[in-house]
């Protein structure tokens, strides 16, 4: 329901007919019981203002442009009064308003009326046929405008596909309401002249929340417009001003629009120079205007006060959360809204809530969105999987240790009050190929229970100057929002040393390793980096990576261990030497190959015979056949 006063009701319904019937009056018809005079009736005191006397104050309507409007309204909706217009015309098909006709019959007529600067043209209630001249040609009222007049007041259905009702949130921070307060401050001071609005920061939940509290408290409704969503420079984006123009007269309204990417278009910038009336901008990055502007800089909460915000939201329930609320707050950045929409967990099903829910919840809410640049990965495999001499997995484990316990670190301990730099944690996996290191970035992620996106560099990389930072800006922002761990594979490809600059390409592409030298600097999530080869790696991130795990190439101790676990329990097996098959001299992800080829040997067989020395014997051949080196007789001697 809008916020205007106007509503369908019978008053207002009697108030139209008894202006129509004023205006038959003008034309010299004498309806009955209608007492004279030529100014407007007026509604009964208890009523609130009849729907033409709101609209009318809310233009600045003058009584002979009022009387316009009415009549272009009454020939739509009183046969009569459209009988007499064709009458004034001589012709019966002319049941229609012109300006010539009214300002014939009207009273107080002005040239004026409908010059292109007056209320009825600027604002289009109403319009003029083209292909006549300006007095003969029929003038026809708004269809939106119609339907206000009879006290049905909603969004102009042409707007509709373009904004959304933001819904008033039923909690507020006291950040939220401070800034609110100033707000509204400023729009009590100087009613005529009002800045845009504009937060900037990364909690667009939040930007709407506080737009829309300052809204509501300047009695007015808010929308929300998509920056994308704005209409090109020309005719379609003159009509969303005026339009929007309009209603932010009639429900009256505010404008809440949200940038992603498009804080540089044209039509953005063309229609906030130009729109009036309380208008808010949203973006991540401060936007350059050329008109007034009050600027906020409004972020997702920090640690301390998300776990703030998550004791108020779980109540009694935080008590028996055993510090869960410290690992959620230090790995989860949500904004306000999220945390207290979460409130009604607390108490399900009469009982208290438990760690483990809440963390699951929280993975859901976050679950990022990355599209097309990352592959999200659901790990499998967890410690006992991983064959590692021991300093290795200390090194794992030590990861997981800093990721669980950087709230108290960083927060409670200080550590973050020294600088915002450098609070990530990032490692560096080296070793050949199929050593294990993707599988130890599945442990790390099974073992914190965070969703593992692997990022895939030839989505990420452009030949486009500027596309390849646009997209490493969307993976971290979208991992630092959603506490996810990124794994870079092959990552010298991406992170790999800077060249001399010889032209324009060397020169983008050190631009490229500068962003991202910033990036994994400023990213206070887990980041995983694999190559095969350290020395590729440009040493400036070497100096910013944490932890470096080499992941070396097997012995035959590890090549029997991972033999021993790589066939599931389900598998049927029969004779294998796990010794003898560690001579083998090849890598864990080899291994794995070898046995899944040598399943479906077995599995192919008429016999269906379990997996044996044999079929192990012709998938290491297939295997080396495909990574083009022979099999030695050592290597595979007495398997059969």
């Amino acid at each position: 329901m809008s916020a205007s006063p106007i509503a369908w009701t019978d008053a207002n319904q009697a108030f139209l007919v008894k202006e129509f019937n004023r205006l038959k009056m003008r034309f010299g018809f004498k309806p009955e019981e209608q007492s004279e005079g030529s100014g407007p009736t007026a509604p009964p005191a208890h009523e609130s203002p009849a729907a033409i006397d709101w609209l009318s104050g809310a233009f600045g309507l003058s009584f002979f442009e009022r009387d316009v409007l009415l009549l272009c309204a009454g020939v739509e909706m009183d046969t009569r009064l459209a009988a007499l217009c064709a009458e004034a015309h001589g012709n019966p098909q002319r049941t229609h308003a012109t300006f010539g006709l009214a300002m014939a019959v009207l009273a107080d007529p002005h040239w004026s009326a409908l010059t292109p600067t007056r209320p009825l043209r600027r604002f289009r209630l109403v319009e003029a046929q083209t292909g006549h001249g300006l007095t003969s040609a029929p003038l026809r009222i708004d269809e939106h405008i119609l339907h206000l007049l009879a006290g049905i007041n909603t969004l102009d259905a042409r707007l509709v596909s373009l904004l959304r009702a933001a819904v008033a949130p039923q909690w507020f921070t006291r950040e939220h309401q401070l800034l609110a307060a100033r707000i509204l401050r400023c729009l009590n001071n100087d009613p005529v002249s009002i800045p845009v609005f504009h937060f900037c920061g990364d909690d667009p939940q939040g930007q709407e929340d506080i737009a829309g509290l300052a809204a509501r408290k300047a009695g007015r409704q808010l929308f929300v417009l998509r920056a994308e969503d704005i209409p090109p420079v020309g005719q379609d984006l003159e009509q969303f001003q005026i339009l929007w123009q309009r209603e932010s007269l009639l429900l009256p309204g505010a404008l809440l629009i949200q940038c992603n990417n498009e804080t540089g278009s044209p039509q953005l910038r063309h229609l906030l120079e130009r729109l009036p009336g309380l208008v808010f901008l949203a973006s991540r990055e401060p936007v350059r205007l050329d008109r007034p502007c009050l600027r906020f800089e409004l972020n997702k909460p920090d640690r301390a006060r998300q776990k703030e915000l998550w004791k108020k939201a779980v109540g009694r329930s935080a008590g028996s959360l055993n510090g869960t609320l410290d690992s959620i707050a230090a790995q989860f950045r949500f904004s306000a809204r999220t945390i207290l929409s979460t409130r009604s967990l607390a108490g399900r099903q009469n009982r208290a809530l438990r760690p483990h829910e809440l963390w699951e919840v929280c993975r859901s809410l976050s679950r990022t969105r990355l599209g097309d640049l990352a592959q999200h990965i659901v790990p499998t495999a967890g410690w006992n999987d991983l064959v590692l001499p021991e300093l290795q997995k200390q090194n794992l484990r030590q990861i997981v240790t800093q990721v669980r316990w950087r709230m108290k670190v960083y927060e409670t301990w200080g550590f973050a009050a020294k600088g915002n730099r450098g609070l990530g944690v990032s490692a560096l996996f080296t070793g050949e190929s199929g050593t294990g290191k993707t599988m130890a970035a599945e442990v790390l992620a099974r073992e914190l229970e965070l969703d593992l996106y692997r990022i895939d560099l030839s989505a990420v990389v452009s030949k486009y100057i500027g596309e390849t930072e646009k997209n490493l800006k969307q993976v971290f922002d979208a991992a630092e929002a959603g506490g996810a761990i990124l794994l870079f594979d092959e990552a010298d490809a991406l992170f790999g040393k800077r060249s001399d600059v010889k032209d324009s390409h060397d020169r983008y592409a050190n631009i490229e390793v500068g962003y991202l030298l910033q990036r994994m600097e400023a990213h206070q999530g887990l980041a995983v980096l694999t190559t095969n080869l350290k020395s590729a790696i440009d040493r400036s991130f070497q100096r910013r990576i944490r932890f470096f795990v080499s992941f070396p190439f097997p012995e035959p101790p590890q090549r029997e261990a991972i033999w021993s676990r790589v066939f599931p329990a389900h598998t049927p097996a029969r004779g294998l030497d796990h010794k003898r098959l560690s001579q083998l001299n090849m890598t864990g992800g080899n291994i794995r190959n070898i046995a899944l080829n040598a399943a479906f040997l077995a599995a192919g067989e008429a016999t269906e015979s379990p997996v044996e020395m044999k079929h192990l014997l012709q998938a290491a051949r297939i295997e080396a056949e495909k990574m083009e080196r022979p099999l030695a007789d050592a290597e595979t001697r007495g398997w059969v």
